[in-house]
């Protein structure tokens, strides 16, 4: 991990399309502004990790569902 100080008004230039800027400071907390294009996705990362879960879970379910069509077993 490449850990870098920044203060407000100050960003970070990732792969020459992707700036993230610091907009303010209050204590511990740091509030960022993230400008890239469209067809990049940002995600804060709780949400991130909840939608790699239920893409998960639905890949095991069709899963399943395929294994059951395959061996002819029906939903009940």
């Amino acid at each position: 991990m490449l850990a870098l100080s920044r203060k407000k008004g100050e960003s970070l230039i990732i792969n020459n399309n992707i700036e993230i800027m610091i907009l303010e400071t209050h204590g511990d907390q740091v509030k960022i502004g993230i400008s890239a294009p469209k067809e990049i996705p940002v995600y804060r990362k709780e949400v991130y990790l909840q939608i790699q879960k239920e893409n998960e879970e639905v890949m095991a379910t069709d899963k399943l569902s395929s294994l059951n069509d395959l061996l002819g077993k029906k939903k009940d």
